[in-house]
């Protein structure tokens, strides 16, 4: 058996602070501290092993946040900045930066959050693929009501989501996809690209509609969240053609309760 520890840095991708400064920094905010016009970014770092009997812990943060700052940090803005890298290809070569590292636990994944809705990640077990993920947002109104059960089972299960004529949410919806860099581009899939398969196949049909009124995909399916992260798994994935794969999609219905779907 084994643990996993996730600790995530947040930096300002700019020449650092002079020596000592960094002691008296704002880690929560990010460090190097952001004080000027720049990229901010996190960088998540997943580590797996066994707990240390003496410590009660894997590894300790301070470690972590050292070791991400003085490597992976630099290696991050020699890329962007001097080698004009994308950032699949900038994650790719902190993760391979990282990996021995924190020996004897293994480095399982680093995920480089470019911002608070687009991140990419490379995994211990698939290093050569990066794994792009993007979150959108669509408004719907929907009924919880399974005609399989009687009126009063559904009162009984569904309770204020069963209302006849519905309610709303405004959903958000993360798509994953997964491919190794192009050799000319550094990129996965170009973003644009993704943006516009999701919005032709997902934001445009479902929308601002009432989902059991107005969608077909919904007239016989009770449009769960669980339902819905099936179903825009299913309207996305022929789009996602070639060395691109489509990994799997989340859908939140309220910040308190999402569905995963997908590989």
């Amino acid at each position: 058996m084994h643990v996993k520890l996730t600790r995530e840095l947040r930096f300002g991708l700019h020449e650092p602070a002079p020596e000592g400064a960094a002691g008296s920094a704002n880690g929560f905010a990010g460090s190097p501290v952001l004080a000027d016009v720049a990229p901010f970014l996190t960088l998540r770092a997943q580590l797996s092993g066994q707990i240390d009997a003496a410590t009660g812990m894997l590894v300790n943060i301070k470690q972590v946040d050292r070791v991400l700052r003085q490597l992976a940090v630099p290696e991050i803005r020699r890329g962007h900045y001097y080698e004009k890298l994308g950032a699949g290809l900038l994650v790719q070569r902190a993760f391979e930066r990282l990996q021995r590292e924190f020996l004897p636990h293994k480095l399982v994944s680093l995920r480089l959050g470019l911002s608070p809705y687009l991140a990419m990640t490379v995994q211990e077990k698939e290093p050569n693929v990066v794994r792009v993920s993007e979150r959108f947002e669509f408004s719907a109104a929907h009924r919880l009501h399974s005609a399989a059960l009687s009126d009063g089972e559904n009162r009984e299960i569904f309770g204020r989501c069963n209302n006849l004529n519905g309610h709303g949410h405004n959903y958000e919806l993360e798509v994953t996809v997964a491919g190794a860099p192009d050799a000319g581009s550094a990129t996965v899939i170009p973003i644009l690209e993704l943006q516009k398969i999701v919005k032709e196949r997902v934001i445009d049909v479902f929308d601002h509609k009432h989902l059991n009124l107005d969608c077909p995909e919904f007239r016989e399916l009770n449009p769960t969240v669980e339902n819905i992260a099936k179903v825009l798994y299913g309207k996305l994935k022929p789009g996602f053609t070639g060395p691109v794969k489509l990994l799997c999609v989340k859908v939140w219905e309220t910040p308190k309760t999402c569905a995963e779907y997908g590989e």
